[in-house]
């Protein structure tokens, strides 16, 4: 009878740390931008951090914590790769803007893409650089205010010039040369979840849901794509919604994208 309580005793108990162990999910350090103001914790794509927009014209209404585990499927690739690596910056200007306002380019590999959505992509990439060589983009970071200042939030100890300076750089953490060039994977997946897309701090690509993709705008996609991306220069987001969040580099700047491409 001792052996017995004691076997049911043992099962109690590791039953209860499984239990705690999948609490953990809802604690990762991962950054994921949702269409809703909630925490996910039913996403099963990798822990990101990142984020993408929700809404169809790159507004974002908050993101979540994106406590998923597993591992992205890698799929096989269509479409290559879009944009040619620019070579370093100038430091010099024309009309009144940075030389590498104009020469910004883009060196994206594509994974799991249709020629359809290759072609949205391609057109978001083109409204990405189209929006980057206006003095509006330029001037919208630069007077970028928060609570009467100007600031971002989360701005990691840099100024609105120094963000400017940095997204003109485009010095990826992982790839830290200042190559005037936005370089990154881009992955499709599904998930039926109010993720948008999500990436990891230590992956040079990030993973964008086609349940939002496919009826995103080029604006949407083009925010989704520039935010992620800022991610990856080293600008960071608080992982639940709240309103200050909205000020953030990532969020903030992504809506720039969206709203200046679509009045070009």
């Amino acid at each position: 009878m001792t052996r017995i309580l004691a076997l049911l005793f043992l099962s109690l108990f590791l039953v209860a740390c499984n239990k705690d162990g999948a609490g953990d999910d809802c604690t990762a350090t991962a950054q994921a931008e949702e269409t809703g103001s909630t925490t996910d914790c039913t996403v099963t794509q990798p822990p990101v951090e990142g984020e993408t927009t929700g809404s169809t014209d790159g507004g974002t209404t908050g993101s979540t914590t994106g406590s998923t585990t597993g591992g992205g499927t890698t799929g096989s690739t269509t479409g290559g790769t879009t944009g040619s690596t620019t070579g370093g910056t100038t430091g010099g200007s024309t009309g009144g803007l940075p030389t590498e306002a104009y020469t910004f380019d883009t060196d994206i590999f594509f994974v799991n893409t249709t020629s359809t959505q290759q072609a949205k992509f391609d057109k978001a990439i083109e409204m990405i650089k189209a929006v980057v060589a206006t003095e509006t983009f330029r001037d919208r970071v630069l007077n970028h205010t928060y609570n009467g200042k100007k600031t971002f939030v989360d701005n990691g100890g840099y100024t609105n010039a120094q963000i400017y300076q940095k997204i003109l750089e485009a010095a990826e953490r992982l790839y830290p040369e200042k190559n005037n060039t936005m370089n990154m994977e881009v992955e499709l997946y599904y998930a039926a979840t109010s993720t948008v897309g999500y990436t990891y701090a230590n992956s040079k690509r990030i993973w964008v849901n086609t349940k939002y993709f496919n009826t995103n705008s080029t604006g949407g996609v083009a925010a989704n794509l520039f935010h992620e991306w800022l991610h990856k220069i080293g600008f960071t987001h608080a992982t639940s919604y709240s309103t200050s969040r909205d000020y953030s580099v990532p969020y903030a700047i992504g809506r720039m994208i969206s709203s200046i491409g679509s009045a070009l």
